[in-house]
């Protein structure tokens, strides 16, 4: 049932990552990251157990130049947030560095 778990978020939720420069608590009530960078990212996402998903968000330098990120969130729309984290600074990020951010996820 886990592998089947994780298949269904990675399949069905985990769709789109976008990163930003916020880094307050997050509300239940939120749909969006708290200041987001407008950044183009990419996901990926990858089983690396039966019951383990880490899920990749990459963002080119080019696209952040010079900005602190602070959040990471995972979205299945636009409009549906699934997860949002929020960490201390990353950068200020130059035009030659590429951010990757890492979220693991545990079935139990």
């Amino acid at each position: 049932m886990r592998a089947e778990v994780l298949a269904y978020i990675k399949s069905n939720l985990a769709l789109i990552g976008e990163i930003g420069m916020g880094g307050n608590s997050t509300s239940p009530r939120s749909t969006d990251l708290d200041v987001p960078s407008e950044a183009t990212c990419t996901i990926a996402s990858e089983a690396s157990d039966m019951n383990v998903l880490e899920i990749k968000v990459t963002c080119a330098g080019s696209n952040i130049t010079g900005k602190v990120i602070r959040e990471l969130g995972i979205f299945k729309t636009s409009s549906e947030m699934i997860a949002r984290v929020n960490f201390a600074g990353v950068g200020p990020i130059t035009a030659s560095e590429t951010l990757e951010l890492f979220l693991t996820i545990e079935v139990e």
